[in-house]
C-alpha cells in the first residue's frame, strides 16, 4: 500500500456510503493506520446522490481538504455513472470498483475509461438481497475494496467489522451474520 491512499465512495442517501467509509476507517485504525472519513452532503433526502470518503495513511495525516484525486472509487447505485462523473480526478493508475452484474470490460467501455485505470465489479445489490435482506450494497463493496486493493488483513477486518456490527444491532445476530456473509461474497466475487 502506498503511504497513503484516498478513497471515493459514490452512492445515493440510505445506501450506507458513510457507513461503509466509517467501518473501513475503524478497521485501518485498528490495525494502527492513520484514517480520515467523512461524508460530503448537504441537505440531501433518501436517494439523493452523496459522496463520502477515506484516507488511510502509515504516518499522520495532515491533509485536510477533500479527496479530489482518490486511488480507489466505489459506486454503490451503479446508475450515477449516467448523472455524476465518478471517474473524475482518479489518478492514471486509480482503481474504480461499481455495484452492477455487468462486466469490468462492459463498464470500461460505457465510462469510456483508458489507460492504466483498473475496473472491478461485483453485484453488491444482489449479495446484499441475499444475505442480508434488502438492498444495501456498503458492505459488500468493502469485501470487493479488500480484494482488489489488499489494503487491510481481510479476517482482522472482518473481526472489526462484526464489533462495530454487533455494537449497532445488538439485538438483530441476522443482520450482524448477514453483512459478515455480504463481505466475505463480495471478496469471493468480485470480477477483474
Amino acid at each position: 500500500m502506498k503511504e497513503m491512499t484516498e478513497i471515493r465512495w459514490h452512492g445515493r442517501g440510505g445506501q450506507g456510503a458513510k457507513t461503509a467509509a466509517l467501518l473501513l476507517a475503524d478497521a485501518a485504525l485498528g490495525s494502527g493506520k492513520y484514517v480520515q472519513a467523512f461524508p460530503e452532503y448537504g441537505p440531501e433526502r433518501m436517494g439523493a446522490p452523496v459522496a463520502s470518503f477515506d484516507r488511510i495513511s502509515s504516518k499522520p495525516i495532515l491533509l485536510h481538504s477533500a479527496v479530489t484525486n482518490p486511488d480507489v472509487v466505489l459506486v454503490l447505485d451503479p446508475t450515477l455513472i449516467e448523472s455524476v462523473d465518478i471517474t473524475e480526478g482518479v489518478l492514471d493508475d486509480g482503481i474504480v470498483i461499481i455495484n452492477t452484474e455487468k462486466s469490468p470490460a462492459d463498464i470500461r467501455k460505457e465510462l469510456n475509461i483508458t489507460g492504466k485505470i483498473k475496473v472491478y465489479t461485483v453485484d453488491a445489490s444482489k449479495i446484499s438481497k441475499e444475505t442480508i435482506g434488502r438492498d444495501i450494497p456498503n458492505t459488500p463493496l468493502l469485501g470487493a475494496l479488500l480484494k482488489v486493493t489488499g489494503m487491510l488483513d481481510f479476517k482482522e477486518t472482518i473481526e472489526d467489522t462484526r464489533k462495530k456490527l454487533e455494537k449497532k444491532f445488538k439485538s438483530k445476530p441476522e443482520v450482524i451474520d448477514g453483512n459478515i456473509k455480504a463481505i466475505e461474497r463480495a471478496y469471493n466475487e468480485v470480477k477483474s
